[in-house]
């Protein structure tokens, strides 16, 4: 029997399937479309996005170093570097005051990981991966692949088990029905040989962290599963046979409706993103 054709596959994460439940056309807009003048994809830059992906950088990045030495970096200068990544329009940033309350906002989010980095100083594991996030088949058959990256990964030596942790920038707690944690447990369960027996989500606003009891494994497969053959099929029937169409009809919906605008020739592209995506603001 031949082996799956990687290439071919369809691959599906928390993002891109969390896009198709919201719409489906937001999914081929951000996940399929390519402009044909460029080649590349887009996305439109907000915020939002740009504090969570700077404060992300710099507490993901600790991961780089080892335990004992961990904790001593500068966690305030790592954060002005991936600011300046993130600064002016290419951050969707409309104001020099806008930009001002949302930088605030994550220097003091590094500063509460300052004041009590909990388990952040603790052993850690790693998924393997090379130039692709994690991933596994999820399904050789349906030709499905599943990738993802889990914020942080704790070792616990007592129980010879792991926590995961996923940090959190927006001030709205985690739908119960995301399909995160299933997706984060089967990548764990996939990927290495230690049991997985806790999961977290560090509200980092707040300085809150709430354990999530741990879905069972056989659920999670189902759940991600269900929605993953969704997409498969939106993709068989593209967008000529309506895989993609908006549940909402032609006017759109507030999900897919920003990316029409810039189809349309509205919005204002600020650069590349880190996935060579053109970058709108809209």
């Amino acid at each position: 029997m031949a082996l799956p054709d990687k290439y071919k596959a369809v691959w599906v994460s928390h993002s891109s399937m969390g896009d198709f439940l919201k719409c489906p056309r937001l999914y081929y807009l951000r996940n399929i479309y390519k402009d044909p003048k460029t080649g590349r994809k887009m996305n439109i830059v907000t915020p939002a996005l740009s504090l969570g992906v700077a404060v992300h950088e710099v507490l993901e990045g600790l991961a780089k170093f080892p335990s004992d030495v961990r904790l001593n970096r500068n966690l305030l200068d790592d954060f002005e570097k991936e600011w300046e990544k993130v600064t002016g329009e290419k951050g969707g940033f409309k104001s020099k005051e806008e930009e001002e309350d949302y930088k605030k906002r994550g220097i003091e989010m590094i500063k509460t990981v300052i004041n009590n980095p909990r388990f952040l100083g603790n052993k850690i594991i790693k998924l393997p991966q090379e130039k692709m996030n994690p991933n596994f088949y999820l399904s050789e058959d349906d030709n499905l692949i599943l990738n993802g990256l889990i914020d942080w990964i704790e070792y616990l030596p007592k129980t010879d088990s792991l926590h995961i942790i996923d940090f959190k920038t927006g001030k709205n707690e985690e739908n119960e029905k995301s399909l995160q944690l299933p997706i984060y447990l089967l990548l764990c369960n996939a990927l290495q040989k230690r049991k997985v027996s806790k999961a977290s989500y560090w509200y980092l606003d707040s300085d809150k962290i709430v354990e999530k009891e741990l879905p069972d494994k056989d659920e999670a497969r189902r759940d991600v599963m269900e929605v993953a053959i969704k997409v498969k099929e939106a993709r068989e029937k593209g967008v000529t046979g309506g895989g993609f169409n908006c549940p909402r009809g032609e006017e759109g919906c507030i999900f897919c409706r920003p990316f029409e605008t810039i189809l349309n020739g509205g919005g204002k592209n600020v650069g590349l993103g880190a996935f060579n995506q053109d970058l709108y603001i809209v």
